[in-house]
């Protein structure tokens, strides 16, 4: 798989975070849910991985998988998240033992929306719709996942 940083990260905003922007997230994501619906919130999901991250899906359209890693690292070394990316010849693979935004908002709502993670499964699905290379989400548990891209050739 093609993952050797070349080009500058698009998306890698360095400022300090604030990790409550998470649980805005999660009450946002709790009020479409009740307003609107699954499909509505999840149509919301699917324009962030086609319409916002455009660059990074360009690239996997042109069969380059290495922003994705390049996100992957920069932001989950951002948020001190417990992780490690593995990259193979037919797959790379992020497994996410701790994840520091499911944590927070845990600890500061008491509960995470059932939906909390499909921000991450359904932009990754919209992320690779289209391109040579499928992004499947495993939520292995509270606040732990894998994601793995490979080719679908």
């Amino acid at each position: 798989m093609n993952a050797t940083p070349d080009a500058p990260l698009r998306y890698n905003e360095d400022g300090n975070v604030h990790m409550d922007f998470h649980g805005a997230a999660n009450t946002t994501i709790e009020f479409l849910v009740e307003r609107y619906g699954i499909a509505a919130l999840h149509e919301i999901f699917r324009r962030v991985g086609t319409d916002v991250y455009q660059d990074m899906r360009g690239k996997l359209m042109a069969g380059d998988s290495q922003e994705v890693v390049k996100h992957w690292q920069h932001f989950f070394t951002r948020e001190g998240a417990d992780f490690n990316i593995e990259i193979g010849a037919d797959e790379i693979v992020l497994t996410v033992r701790h994840c520091t935004a499911w944590h927070h908002v845990q600890q500061i709502h008491g509960a995470v929306s059932a939906q909390f993670c499909d921000q991450t499964t359904v932009v990754n699905q919209a992320l690779a719709e289209g391109t040579p290379f499928a992004i499947d989400t495993i939520i292995d548990g509270p606040g732990s996942c894998r994601q793995i891209i490979r080719s679908r050739g």
